[in-house]
Order: structure tokens, then C-alpha cells, then sequence
């Protein structure tokens, strides 16, 4: 494998180890017998004027964490069946793999937004990490909710939770079944909020010193926005909510970034990386102080008319996303106490940490 990085370059386009952009968006990490796995979304077809959104799941393996060698689809799209989840045109976001020791199967959820504006799951299962996956359920209706973005973790027992966006509503920790292709019916509601942006999505869990940690983005579509971290003692929570862990962040936009999953770092004594999408590289032009009212309007509740004709405005002067560029912004916590920061870094390397 030829090694053509050593550290991480935050924003910048990453390349794999064939010298092509890694396409694996609103992705996550699995470390299986001393390797790196890296899936997410493939949109390397992506083209909002064919009504293409995604062209399935790919897959990288690495040693290193720095480079990656594409293994290819491991959930191709379905070109067949124009009502499917996996077709092309559906909506098809934020794969989450998780899993079961108990049915030694790996699991795949998949948040799919149909073209009639409706939400809804497509759960698969294969025998190894890279597939072939076979598609168990599809429709699904958790709870018989629509359901956003996600996350899916699992207890050292064995017991799994999948932790979703309520459409523009709240979050929802759903218990999932014996096989994790479901849920049971036992759920804990938290982050309530009468609509977007302030409704939380994007949510990442993970687990450090006994703690549950939930990291949460606002809901303004591609547009980047303020992170938010919430603690809590139990699976359920209650959740406490912490603060946006990119305080240094002037523009307000999680350093242009929507984070889609946090990966504790194995033997490493405390590093956390925050796998974010820069979605929208281009939208980085617009001025600092633009973003800064323009969320400040958003998000203050108390904005004047003046601020949100502003933001608005703002609004308009940014450019389509075009989420086959998007770029991965890869940075690393710092904790305080409970709370964790997320600094901002050219370079950085894991082998500056414990």
C-alpha cells in the first residue's frame, strides 16, 4: 500500500491510495483484527440535475488511519427497482454498521427520504464487514415515527441503541432488537424543539470515563452550523447539554463541518476524533462576520426583523452544494473536565497523543 500521507490535513482533499478522492461520506470507523475500516456514502456520481444521490456504500481499509485503500461497494446502489431505498435517485444517507456477536451478523441501517418527502429505514445484514449485505427490512417506520439522521452503539453486553432525529421534532434512543434489525418498543425522548434549525440531527454517541456523550448538529440542510455536546450517565440520559465544543470557532459553523460519528482511537489513551463533512467547500468564501450574524439571527430566538432580512439574504449568495467535492474535516477532542473541545488544526498526527 503505497503510504502517501503521514498526518492529517483537515478540509483539504484527501486522496486514496490509487490517487482518487475517498468517497465515503457521513461515514464511520471499525477496527477489525488490527486494521481501520472507513464506509460512508459513495457520491462520487452525485448529480442533483439527473436526480442521482448517491451511487451506495464503499469501503476503505488502512493501517494507519492516514491512507486508504478503496475495497470497493459493499452495498451497491440498486439500479433495478426504481422504488428502492438503495435506488440512485432515493435519499439515501448515513449508513451506520454496527456488530451482533450473538447472530455473528454485520448490520447496516440506512436513513433513506423518498422523493415524496417521506422518512424511513433500510436495515441489511451480511456475514462480513465488507458484504455482500442482504437487505432484511425496508420501509422501516421506527415506532412508527419518520426518521432523520442517526447513530447506532452497542453496549459491552451486547445490548444495542439506535439514537435518531425525530423529523423536526427531537432526538429519540430507541432500544433495538435481539438481531439490532429493529426496535422493541422502549424509547427515551430528549432535545425537544418546535422546529428547525433549532431541532438537533447528525447525532454522534460515544462513551468516555463512564460517561454518554451525544454530539448534535442544528438543522439548516448542507449549510454548516453549531455543534452541540450533551452528557449524560445512562444510554437513556437524561441528557445534559454541555455547549458547542467549537467555542473557537468565530463563524459559527463547526469549522465548516457537520460531524456524522466520533471514533475512540485504540490504544490511545484518550483521543477521540470527530469525523466531520465539509459538504460545502465553496461556501467557505462567504465572509466570518456574515456566518456569525447569520446565526446569530438563526438561532437566537430573539432575532429583530433587521437580522433575519440579514441572514436571508446571506442565504441567498450561497452557492449549491455539490457533495461529490465534499472534503473531511478529521480533528481530534480536548477535554476539560466533562466538557470536550474541538480545536482547529492545519496538521495533526496520533502519534503526538498518549
Amino acid at each position: 500500500m503505497e503510504k502517501r500521507y503521514s498526518s492529517f490535513h483537515p478540509g483539504e482533499v484527501w486522496l486514496d491510495t490509487e490517487g482518487k478522492r475517498i468517497q465515503a461520506h457521513g461515514g464511520s470507523l471499525m477496527f477489525l483484527d488490527g486494521r481501520y475500516y472507513w464506509y460512508g456514502e459513495n457520491k462520487e456520481f452525485t448529480d442533483p440535475a439527473k436526480g442521482i444521490w448517491h451511487w451506495g456504500v464503499r469501503c476503505y481499509v488502512s493501517d494507519d488511519l492516514y491512507n486508504w485503500e478503496d475495497l470497493g461497494l459493499i452495498i451497491p446502489p440498486d439500479l433495478e427497482n426504481e422504488e428502492s431505498g438503495l435506488n440512485p435517485h432515493s435519499m439515501m444517507d448515513r449508513p451506520h454498521i454496527i456488530y451482533n456477536r450473538r447472530t455473528k451478523k454485520f448490520v447496516c441501517w440506512c436513513k433513506i427520504m423518498h422523493r415524496n418527502g417521506e422518512q424511513d429505514e433500510t436495515v441489511l445484514t451480511a456475514d462480513s464487514l465488507t458484504g455482500p449485505y442482504t437487505v432484511a427490512r425496508e420501509g422501516v417506520r421506527p415506532l412508527n415515527m419518520d426518521a432523520g439522521d442517526f447513530d447506532l452503539a452497542v453496549a459491552p453486553d451486547g445490548k444495542a441503541y439506535y439514537y435518531f432525529e425525530r423529523v423536526h421534532s427531537e432526538t429519540i434512543c430507541a432500544d433495538l432488537t435481539d438481531d439490532y434489525t429493529g426496535v422493541t418498543g422502549y424509547y427515551t425522548t430528549h432535545f425537544p424543539h418546535p422546529y428547525p434549525p433549532y431541532v438537533r440531527e447528525a447525532t454522534s454517541h460515544f462513551y468516555r470515563n463512564f460517561k454518554h456523550y451525544l454530539v448534535t448538529s442544528g438543522t439548516t440542510g448542507y449549510l454548516p452550523n453549531p455543534s452541540e455536546l450533551a452528557v449524560a450517565d445512562s444510554w437513556h440520559g437524561p441528557y445534559k447539554v454541555l455547549g458547542n465544543p467549537h467555542p473557537g470557532d468565530k463563524s459559527m459553523t463547526s469549522f465548516h463541518s457537520q460531524i456524522s460519528s466520533v471514533f475512540k482511537v485504540p490504544g490511545k489513551k484518550d483521543l477521540y476524533i470527530a469525523l466531520g463533512d465539509r459538504w460545502m467547500p465553496e461556501a467557505m468564501d462567504l465572509p466570518y462576520e456574515d456566518y456569525e450574524k447569520m446565526y446569530a439571527a438563526h438561532f437566537s430566538g430573539v432575532a429583530s426583523k433587521e437580522e433575519l432580512e440579514f441572514a436571508n439574504e446571506v442565504m441567498k449568495r450561497i452557492p449549491k452544494e455539490k457533495t461529490r467535492e465534499a472534503n473531511y474535516v478529521w480533528l481530534p477532542f480536548r477535554f476539560d473536565g466533562e466538557m470536550g473541545y474541538i480545536d482547529w488544526f492545519d496538521e495533526w498526527r496520533i502519534e503526538d497523543y498518549e
